[in-house]
């Protein structure tokens, strides 16, 4: 009988079959690191945007609403405060020369933007991990599958017994590297797909809390509870008609 599986296509194959199936396994362990560690990362901003949403807006002062955030510099919310008011605290000042004055609502946009994109870079580092695993691993499980079904062909005709039994052990075995190579990249384009819609929540959040602070900078007033007593009022003013 002849045996077949993973430890006789490693124990039978050679140096290109080898090298593909590490290849394959190393490319599996990082996407998995890669989508945990984020998944992690996910779940944490969401927790932060829900504190900038509820916790913040209902502060006293400013102080007290930054406290709110934390003290960690990882919260991108407070960096994103935090940007804000240094922006506010160096304003360009009027004697700079014409070609660099700028409007205090563009300074403040600018810099509040600038924010935004060195997050935004943070939160999707390692997704170009998971795109490239994604569309990578099944072609080099099937280079692994046609090399093992050449060299099993041609073990096949040097033996001159091309029988059933004989040939269906050796393609089967290069299949599963076919099979492999699917193994490692569907998690990879699962989860690059999963966390890059959950990035795009959290981009949202976080656009949503730039513009409430630019418009608190510049006017010292919270559009945040502006709109949650327009809404309030509406589903009064509903409540009484009906």
């Amino acid at each position: 009988m002849h045996d077949v599986g993973l430890s006789h296509l490693w124990s039978q194959g050679d140096f290109v079959i080898r090298s593909a199936a590490v290849v394959l396994l190393v490319m599996s362990v990082l996407s998995w690191i890669v989508i945990l560690s984020k998944l992690v990362d996910l779940f944490r901003l969401r927790r932060m945007a829900l504190g900038a949403e509820t916790r913040f807006w209902r502060s006293d002062n400013f102080d007290y609403a930054l406290a709110t955030l934390g003290v960690n510099d990882g919260n991108p919310f407070r960096a994103l405060a935090l940007a804000g008011r240094g922006a506010m605290q160096y304003r360009p000042a009027s004697q700079q020369p014409l070609h660099s004055r700028m409007d205090l609502s563009d300074w403040l946009t600018r810099t509040m933007k600038i924010s935004i994109e060195e997050i935004v870079a943070r939160m999707q580092s390692g997704l170009a991990i998971l795109a490239s695993v994604g569309s990578t691993a099944p072609f080099v499980g099937l280079f692994g599958t046609v090399w093992g079904i050449y060299h099993a062909l041609i073990g096949i005709g040097t033996s001159g017994i091309p029988t059933v039994d004989k040939v269906a052990g050796p393609v089967g075995e290069a299949l599963i590297m076919t099979a492999f190579g699917l193994a490692v990249a569907i998690p990879a384009v699962l989860g690059y797909n999963a966390l890059s819609r959950g990035n795009k929540v959290v981009i949202g959040k976080l656009n949503r809390f730039a513009y409430e602070l630019h418009g608190y900078f510049l006017t010292g007033a919270c559009l945040h509870r502006f709109a949650l007593k327009s809404a309030n009022h509406g589903v009064v003013e509903r409540a009484v008609r009906h």
